[in-house]
C-alpha cells in the first residue's frame, strides 16, 4: 500500500468527516471569527452536519444553514399558478447573503441536486423562474464572482443524482457508488488530504504561472463539430486551484477542480463548437449543444435535448450569449478516467476543457480592483445575470495558443497538455 494511501478498511463516516474537514479548511480555509453562509439539499444533511461541526471547530462565530427540498420545488411547477408567480424570487434572501458577505461571512454551497428535477416542467415556467432567481441573486452572485469573499462548492451524493449516474442500480446501491466516486474525485481517500490537496494546487498553479506568462492574446479549439477562436480579454489572468480573495483568505472555491481558467473578451469569439457532454442546468439536462459564435455572441443554437431551455437561457440578457470564462481540463484528469458522467456541472467541467456563457469572473483580470463595470467591459468582461459552464474539450480536442503575432503555438493535443508543466 502507497504510504499515502487510506486503509481500505476507512470507513464510510470517516471518510465522510475527511471531506468536511476539506470543505472548511482547504476549500473555505474559513478563519476564526467568520460567519458562514451554507446552502444545501435536504439529501446532504449528515455531510452539513459535520462540516458545521468542522466550522465550529475552526473558530466560526455562527453557521447558517439553508437548505433546499426537491419535493418543495416540483410542488411549485405542478401547483403554483398564475404563470406570473414564476417571476417571483426570494430577493430578500440574496439580499441578506450579500448583506452576510459584505459584513465578512463565508459562502459554502454544498451540491447535489437531481440534473433532472425540472425535464418534466414546462419549459416557460422553468425559464421564468430561472431569470427571476438569476435577478434576485445578482447582488450575491457578483461578491462570488468578484472574489471578494472566501467560497468553496462542494459535493453530496444524494438520491436522485445517484439514479442518473448509476441508472441500472438500485437506489441504495447507485448512492453508495456516488459516494466512492466523490471520495475519489475529491482525493480524499488518502491518508492526508490536506496534503494531497497542497501538492494538487502547487500543479495547478505552476500551470497558471506557464500560461500567464506566455500572455496568448486567444485560444484555438479544434476538434469534431468545433472550430472555434476565444480571443482573451487584455490583461487577463490564468487562474485555479487556491487562490487569494480580496478578503485576504486563501481558498479552493471547487472541491473537486482539475481546471486553470481565464476571462475570454466578450467581444472577439468566432467560430462553431458542438459540447463534449450534457449540460445540467436547474433540473433540465441539455444535451449535444452546439453554437455558432460572431463578434462574440451566439447567432445560433441548437440542442438534441433541452434546446428551448436553452433558447431561454441565452435571452436572459446582453451577456447571456455572451462567454465569461474559459477553461482548460487534460483529458486524464481523474474525473475523466473515472469514465462516469457525472451530470453535474462541479464534476463535469472538471473531466473536460469548457466555457461560460455570462458573468465573467473580473479576478481573472489583471489590477481590477475598483474598477468600474464600463472599464471592466472595456477590458472585455462580459457581464450578465448567469455564469453556466458547459463542457467542449475531449481527447478529440487540440487547442493553440495564439500568439499576439498571430503564431499558433501547440498546447493540447488530443485533450492533453504538450506545453508547459503536465
Amino acid at each position: 500500500m502507497p504510504d499515502d494511501a487510506m486503509p481500505a478498511s476507512t470507513s464510510f463516516e470517516a471518510r465522510l468527516d475527511k471531506l468536511a474537514t476539506l470543505a472548511v479548511r482547504v476549500g473555505l480555509n474559513l478563519r476564526p471569527g467568520q460567519e458562514m453562509v451554507m446552502t444545501a439539499p435536504l439529501e446532504a444533511m449528515p455531510l452539513v452536519r459535520r462540516i458545521a461541526e468542522e466550522a465550529y471547530k475552526a473558530g466560526a462565530t455562527l453557521v447558517t444553514p439553508l437548505i433546499g427540498d426537491d419535493a418543495v420545488t416540483i410542488a411549485r411547477y405542478r401547483h403554483a399558478h398564475p404563470a406570473e408567480a414564476f417571476d417571483v424570487a426570494p430577493g430578500w434572501l440574496f439580499e441578506a447573503m450579500a448583506s452576510a458577505f459584505k459584513g465578512g461571512a463565508a459562502r459554502l454551497a454544498v451540491v447535489g441536486e437531481d440534473p433532472t428535477l425540472l425535464s418534466a416542467e414546462d419549459p416557460e415556467k422553468v425559464a421564468r423562474a430561472n431569470k427571476a432567481r438569476s435577478k434576485a441573486y445578482r447582488p450575491a452572485l457578483e461578491l462570488i464572482t468578484s472574489f471578494a469573499i472566501n467560497w468553496n462548492l462542494v459535493p453530496a451524493a444524494t438520491p436522485g443524482w445517484a439514479r442518473q449516474v448509476f441508472p441500472d442500480l438500485p437506489e441504495a446501491q447507485a448512492v453508495e457508488r456516488l459516494w466512492e466516486a466523490i471520495f475519489a474525485a475529491c482525493r480524499v481517500d488518502v491518508a492526508d488530504p490536506v496534503a494531497e490537496w497542497a501538492r494538487h494546487n502547487a500543479t495547478l498553479h505552476a500551470r497558471t504561472a506557464f500560461l500567464n506568462g506566455k500572455d496568448y492574446a486567444a485560444l484555438h479549439f479544434r476538434g469534431p463539430g468545433t472550430d472555434l477562436r476565444v480571443g482573451l480579454s487584455d490583461g487577463h489572468l490564468w487562474c485555479g486551484g487556491s487562490e487569494p480573495a480580496k478578503n485576504g483568505i486563501t481558498c479552493n472555491p471547487n472541491i473537486p477542480t482539475e481546471e486553470v481558467f481565464t476571462t475570454p473578451h466578450a467581444l472577439r469569439v468566432d467560430g462553431s463548437v458542438r459540447s463534449t457532454k450534457p449540460l445540467a442546468y436547474q433540473g433540465t439536462l441539455i444535451e449535444d449543444i452546439a453554437v455558432r459564435f460572431e463578434g462574440g455572441r451566439i447567432v445560433e443554437a441548437n440542442a438534441s435535448r433541452g434546446a428551448e431551455v436553452l433558447k431561454k437561457v441565452l435571452a436572459t440578457d446582453e451577456g447571456a450569449a455572451r462567454l465569461g470564462e474559459v477553461a482548460l481540463v487534460p483529458h486524464s484528469s481523474p474525473i475523466s478516467k473515472s469514465g462516469l458522467l457525472f451530470r453535474n456541472t462541479l464534476f463535469d467541467e472538471n473531466a473536460a476543457s469548457h466555457i461560460a456563457l455570462g458573468q465573467a469572473y473580473t479576478t481573472c483580470l489583471r489590477d481590477s480592483a475598483g474598477a468600474s463595470a464600463e472599464q471592466l467591459a472595456e477590458r472585455g468582461a462580459n457581464a450578465s445575470l448567469i455564469h453556466i459552464d458547459w463542457m467542449i474539450g475531449s481527447g478529440e480536442v487540440d487547442v493553440d495558443g495564439m500568439t499576439k503575432s498571430g503564431e499558433a503555438e501547440p498546447l493540447i493535443r488530443q485533450g492533453e497538455f504538450v506545453a508547459g508543466p503536465r
